[in-house]
C-alpha cells in the first residue's frame, strides 16, 4: 500500500463513525462509602477512560449514556471522516445550520488564529489534504500548489457567521487540532454538572481533577517522543506530571507518532498554516498544562508550530501555562520545562 494512501488509513480510524457503547463499567472502592468508576470504550480512533470518583448515589448507567451521547454529538457535528457530519457536509459546500457545538468550536478557532498570528488555523484543510494529514489523500504537493492552497486557507477569510468574505474563496475547516481536548471537557462539564469533584478523563488528551482512587493528585506519563511510539508508554516514559488537585487539561503533541517517509525524507504531520510546509525544526514533543483541556491541545499543537524558541518564549508569557519540552540536541534528547511543570522522574 502507498505511503500516503496507508496514512489515510491510520488518520481515518481517528474519526471512526462507529463510536462503540462502552465495553466496561468498573467500580471499586475508594474508602468511605465513595466508589471509583471507570467507564472505557472507543471513539475518535482509539479507546477512552473516564474514571471518576461517586458517593453512591449517581446511577452510573445514566453516566455511561450520557458520556456515550456527547461523543455521538462530538462525531456527528466536528467529525470530518463521518461524511454525514455537519463538519463534512459544511465543507462539502452545502448548507448547514450549525448547533452551539459547532458555533462553540467556530469562535473557539478563530480566536485562536487571531492570538497565534495564523499559526494555529483551523480553516487550513487543504494543505493537511495536500500533504496526506487530511480527510483526502493526495500526492506531495508542489510549490505552485502550496501557494495556490494558502490562498483558499485562513481564518479570516470567514465571517463571524461561518460565510466566505469572498464568495469564491471558501476554506474548509479542519478541528482536529483541539478536537480531542474540546471533547474531554465538554465529559468533565457534564460530571461537574452531577458534583463530581475527582475524575480523569481521557480521550488521547487528558482532563484531570481532585484525586485518584489512591486520594492522591492524579500523575499522568509523559511519552518518550521516540518515532513510532504508538502506545502510551511504549517506549518507555520520561516521566510522570504530578497535578496538585485542581482542574487542568494535560496534552502532548509530537511528531513521533503521526509522519511518513517518501524519498528519504520524514513528513511530520504538523504543518505550519503560514507557510503550507510540515514543520522542520528540533522540537521532538510539547506537554502543556491549561486550565481546560481544549487550551493544552491547541497550546501543545502552537508549540510544535513554532519550534523550540519561540514556545519557551510564549510558555513563559503565559501565566496560566506550564509547559515541559523535549528537543533534539545535536542528536540526543534535551529538554526543557517551565518552573511550575512539576515533573516526577522515573526510578532507574
Amino acid at each position: 500500500m502507498p505511503i500516503i494512501a496507508l496514512m489515510k488509513t491510520i488518520l481515518g480510524i481517528f474519526w471512526s463513525t462507529l463510536l462503540c457503547s462502552i465495553v466496561l463499567s468498573a467500580a471499586v472502592s475508594c474508602g468511605g462509602k465513595a466508589s471509583c468508576h471507570e467507564l472505557t470504550g472507543y471513539a475518535q480512533g482509539g479507546t477512552y477512560s473516564v474514571k471518576f470518583r461517586s458517593d453512591g448515589r449517581l446511577n452510573v448507567n445514566e453516566v455511561r449514556k450520557a458520556v456515550d451521547s456527547i461523543l455521538t454529538m462530538v462525531d456527528t457535528t466536528l467529525s470530518g471522516y463521518n461524511k454525514g457530519s455537519k463538519l463534512s457536509r459544511y465543507n462539502s459546500g452545502e448548507p448547514v445550520v450549525p448547533n452551539e457545538m459547532f458555533k462553540e468550536m467556530f469562535t473557539i478557532s478563530k480566536r485562536l488564529f487571531y492570538e497565534t498570528g495564523g499559526a494555529l488555523d483551523m480553516a487550513s484543510g487543504p494543505l493537511y489534504d495536500a500533504w496526506g494529514f487530511g480527510f483526502t489523500s493526495e500526492s506531495l504537493p508542489s510549490a505552485a500548489e502550496v501557494d495556490s492552497l494558502k490562498r483558499i486557507c485562513g481564518m479570516d477569510k470567514l465571517d463571524g457567521n461561518m460565510s466566505p468574505l469572498n464568495p469564491g474563496v471558501r476554506p474548509k475547516l479542519n478541528f482536529n487540532a483541539i478536537a480531542q481536548g474540546y471533547t474531554c471537557d465538554k465529559i468533565a462539564e457534564y460530571l461537574h454538572t452531577l458534583g463530581v469533584k475527582d475524575m480523569l478523563v481521557n480521550i488521547g488528551e487528558i482532563y484531570c481533577e481532585g484525586l485518584n482512587p489512591s486520594g492522591k493528585p492524579w500523575t499522568i506519563g509523559v511519552d518518550m517522543p521516540v518515532d513510532g511510539n504508538m502506545e502510551l508508554g511504549g517506549q518507555g516514559l520520561v516521566g510522570k506530571w504530578q497535578g496538585d488537585g485542581s482542574g487542568c487539561g494535560v496534552v502532548t503533541s509530537g511528531n513521533y507518532r503521526k509522519f511518513y517517509i517518501k524519498d528519504g525524507r520524514k513528513y511530520s504531520h504538523t504543518i505550519d498554516p503560514r507557510t503550507g510546509y510540515p514543520v522542520d525544526h528540533t522540537l521532538l514533543s510539547a506537554t502543556i498544562v491549561a486550565p481546560d483541556a481544549t487550551m493544552a491541545d491547541a497550546y501543545a499543537t502552537y508549540c510544535m508550530v513554532i519550534g523550540l524558541d519561540e514556545a519557551k518564549r510564549f510558555i513563559e508569557s503565559m501565566d496560566e501555562l506550564e509547559g515541559y519540552l523535549v528537543y533534539d540536541d545535536g542528536g540526543s534528547m534535551s529538554e526543557w520545562a517551565s518552573s511550575g511543570f512539576n515533573l516526577v522522574r522515573n526510578s532507574r
